[in-house]
């Protein structure tokens, strides 16, 4: 019981220093802290008590406060905070009254508070209506259930908490368990408390317990976290959905730009065996002549989980076998996993030094009860020193066998803390923090001791802040089946709204290859697939549309628990469909990276749900099917089984480009797309500069330009952007840029400066339909 009331401290500790309101409000009793970070973002905090609500704001806030331009004065109707972006009044609250005969029973113990949040120019955007502490024990713990109630608007729609793979993208209505779930009935669930609406706001929610959130159900949007002492959220006013991202940014990070290869073909399986075989598929694109950036080396390459070592026996020289990718412009990615099993070599350092999660009596938490897991404890990373000692034995046994970039899985964690305990305090009340500090221990160790090295890593869960660490996210182990592949697209534009950019998912899903029999002739011949069983006849024509999905996300990774996953496993009528389709992906490399350095730049993602780009269409705000990657492409992938056409909106206020026909229509209107199984449906907004490069084997090899494609209809400009693709210098102003302006009465494009890659322009362009 003593560790125990130990950790009970450590977790209702504050922590970081205290903040520094603008103003701090009594009312009645319920004291109300005002704190600027910008114009047009605020944080609040309620609480009873001082201490509570003059401490800093939680993990993933990195940003410091700033008053800048803010105001604050008071008269009758309460406290007034001014600034050019958001004003703020914490309405006046008359002396409590004795309650009545009926309030006796039901009345409210807190005293209440109510917070109007409006644009300068009057147009309300939010109210808060109530908060709440209801007084609960958890692990041990005495604390509170917290939350609070804002109002909502009929016409209001909200995005974002992470990701869902409920097949649903607009949350109006839902009722949201936001907390890491590997288990979730659909598909992992991740939960990043960012929530943005089209109504020119967004609220980010500062708790790390699980939360329940309910957005515009009953004429409310509610907010409940299972632990705390306090209620702190952040209010971001923005003119446009990219102002919103700009804010999250600002409060929680900046998205680095990844290596130039993370924009590539990454191939993965679960899992390559030997060395022998890992070289052999990553030759095989060379002698095909596909592009290829990254092999990776999946789980179990270890001898004991928790090793943090090569098997020597399946992998004898993986120095070699690195620089043999190196040489052919490939780079790799090795998974490095959390566990320690009780018998592998540093399991009891880590128990001694209290340095994994413990359970009440602070013994090691080994396995899951439920999957049958057995597979060991879980490293602490919410203790700094174990994430120093971490990433030393990730650089000293691992990258110093030449590979680039680490895979860290199982950042939920998949030991779920609940009722258990990490250093800062019990898992209960820091349930969704683990994949935060986690992947920050690889991010700063790798900053350090790599400085020159752009730092790359794949994760399973995020929170507040995981994008700054350089992670490139999927999600998690789904099904092989169109059902799966159908809730990807609102899950992925789902974690994009959340402030992460870079998200994807396993192309082709990653459990083994099972699906219900196919109910339309299929549209890709299985002959010669040798990628799952022969009964399951439809899945090469799933990894098809997956790969065609994939090819239009972020990033482009093939994964998957089969026994072969690279592209010319799925037949022999599947292989050359997926050789240009792959080959169409590189040479969209220039607009891609151009797009990656401009999310650095601004926060905003550029895998786009229709309600960014389009907030006038009321068709585009609850679209969950279709999406705009960067300004130019409408992607509206197929997941039907034998659909040879989709139906496809064109969002209202331009006029759209058939990618494969060149046909211009109208937007504002439905249309029937076609889809052979060569082709996902693909239009370009017209007003669009698209850069094409020519061919190459890896983002290794310089890529010229081949072709400037101009869709005409508006002026428009766009920045290409080009760097060496592996070190940090675009952080410091490195790199080429260019800006291309297209003139549309005159018909002419001009660019700022020369192109980063040295060519003339003249040559280049392209103008479509002229």
């Amino acid at each position: 019981m003593r560790l125990l009331a130990a950790f009970a401290l450590l977790g209702a500790a504050p922590l970081a220093a205290t903040a520094d309101p603008l103003a701090t409000i009594d009312r009645n009793g319920a004291l109300v802290a005002v704190e600027p970070y910008g114009p047009g973002i605020v944080r609040v905090t309620i609480a009873v008590d001082r201490e509570q609500v003059a401490a800093a704001p939680g993990y993933g806030i990195t940003a410091r406060p700033d008053a800048t331009g803010w105001t604050h004065s008071t008269d009758a109707a309460g406290a007034h905070f001014v600034s050019a972006g958001l004003t703020l009044t914490v309405a006046a609250q008359p002396w409590p009254r004795p309650p009545s005969q009926m309030e006796r029973y039901f009345a409210p113990s807190l005293p209440p508070v109510a917070i109007d949040i409006a644009l300068p120019d009057g147009r309300a955007l939010t109210r808060l209506t109530g908060w709440e502490m209801a007084p609960h024990d958890v692990a041990g713990e005495h604390t509170f259930r917290v939350g609070a109630t804002f109002s909502d608007t009929p016409d209001t729609h909200y995005y974002g908490l992470g990701q869902y793979q409920d097949g649903v993208l607009d949350l109006r209505g839902r009722t949201i368990d936001c907390r890491h779930d590997y288990d979730r009935p659909g598909g992992e669930a991740v939960c990043v408390p960012f929530m943005v609406t089209d109504q020119g706001y967004a609220i980010l929610w500062d708790n790390p317990s699980a939360t329940t959130v309910s957005p515009g159900l009953l004429d409310a949007t509610h907010f409940q976290s299972n632990v705390g002492e306090r209620v702190s959220f952040f209010v971001i006013a923005g003119r446009t959905a990219d102002e919103l991202y700009a804010g999250y940014a600002r409060l929680t990070g900046r998205t680095p730009l990844p290596p130039k290869a993370a924009f590539g073909l990454i191939q993965s399986k679960a899992r390559y065996e030997t060395q022998a075989e890992l070289l052999a598929v990553a030759d095989g694109y060379r002698r095909r002549g596909l592009p290829l950036d990254v092999m990776v080396l999946d789980w179990f390459h270890w001898t004991r989980m928790g090793q943090l070592d090569i098997d020597r026996t399946a992998f004898p020289d993986p120095v070699a076998m690195n620089a043999q990718l190196k040489a052919a412009g490939m780079r790799s990615i090795v998974s490095i996993w959390p566990r320690f099993e009780r018998e592998s070599r540093y399991h009891d350092l880590l128990a001694a030094r209290g340095w994994l999660l413990n359970d009440r009596n602070g013994n090691p938490v080994d396995g899951l009860a439920i999957r049958s897991d057995r597979a060991g404890a879980l490293i602490d990373s919410t203790n700094p020193a174990a994430r120093a000692w971490f990433w030393d034995r990730i650089r000293d046994n691992i990258f110093s066998q030449g590979f680039d970039f680490a895979w860290l899985d199982e950042t939920e964690p998949d030991l779920v803390p609940d009722g258990n305990f990490y250093a800062i305090g019990s898992g209960d009340r820091y349930h969704n923090v683990f994949p935060l500090l986690h992947t920050a221990g690889v991010a700063e160790g790798s900053a350090r001791d790599r400085p020159t090295l752009r730092n790359l890593i794949l994760c399973r869960a995020a929170y507040l802040g995981a994008q700054a660490n350089g992670c490139l996210f999927w999600s998690s182990d789904v099904q092989s089946s169109w059902e799966a592949l159908r809730r990807q697209v609102p899950a992925g534009l789902g974690m994009t709204a959340s402030g992460i950019a870079y998200w994807s998912s396993d192309t082709g899903g990653w459990q083994w290859p099972n699906g219900p029999a196919a109910r339309r002739p299929v549209l890709i011949d299985p002959a010669g697939a040798t990628a799952m069983a022969p009964s399951y006849r439809d899945y090469p024509e799933l990894f098809v549309r997956w790969f065609q999905y994939n090819a239009f996300t972020p990033t482009l990774r093939i994964h998957g628990q089969r026994p072969a996953t690279a592209i010319w496993d799925y037949g022999a009528a599947a292989e050359p469909v997926l050789a240009d389709l792959l080959r169409l992906r590189y040479r969209l490399i220039p607009y891609l990276y151009a797009l990656g350095h401009d999310t650095w730049q601004s926060g905003a993602p550029f895998m786009r749900a229709l309600f960014m780009d389009f907030p006038d269409d009321a068709t585009a705000k609850t679209l969950g099917d279709e999406y705009m990657l960067g300004p130019a492409f409408l992607v509206a992938p197929v997941t039907e089984q034998g659909a040879t056409t989709r139906r496809v909106w064109l969002p209202a206020g331009t006029d759209w480009y058939d990618w494969w026909t060149d046909r211009r229509y109208s937007g504002g209107q439905w249309v029937i797309a076609a889809a052979p199984i060569e082709h996902i449906p693909l239009f370009v907004r017209a007003g669009s500069i698209v850069p094409l490069g020519a061919a190459v084997r890896s983002t290794a090899t310089a890529q010229p330009l081949e072709t400037i494609r101009v869709y005409p209809g508006r002026d428009t400009r766009f920045t290409l952007y080009d760097d060496d693709g592996m070190t940090n210098a675009y952080r410091t102003g490195g790199g080429r840029a260019a800006t291309l302006m297209w003139d549309d009465a005159s018909g002419r494009l001009t660019a700022s400066g020369r192109l980063p890659t040295g060519q003339a322009l003249a040559p280049l362009v392209r103008v479509v339909g002229r």
